[in-house]
């Protein structure tokens, strides 16, 4: 896998015009200052959320990998485990097919 790049800090966005300081514009950096804090919050809580889940996933490797280490301690020290095999057929007797032959 290859290395991740180093991401930089999160910048604000800066407009290319400067505006002259008045009610409305300090209004207007008030909403942008909103936005970008809303949308960071969210995703915020998406990778919350994704690391939650990889917890859990994480969790269930776990127990996997602890249950196959018992199952190869049990077949070192000589229990067999049970087979894992096909249920029984009803009857004991082999099936029989019959054959059928189509010429073309």
């Amino acid at each position: 896998m290859p290395p991740r790049p180093i991401r930089p800090n999160i910048t604000p966005k800066i407009s290319t015009m400067p505006r002259p300081q008045t009610e409305a514009t300090v209004y207007l950096d008030v909403y942008k200052l909103v936005v970008e804090r809303k949308r960071l919050q969210e995703e915020q809580q998406k990778i919350e959320q994704r690391t939650q889940q990889i917890n859990q996933r994480m969790t269930q490797l776990d127990q996997q990998i602890a249950a196959l280490e018992t199952t190869l301690q049990q077949m070192r020290s000589g229990i067999v485990p049970e087979a894992r095999s096909l249920p029984p057929t009803a009857s004991s007797q082999p099936e029989t097919f019959d054959m059928l032959f189509l010429e073309y």
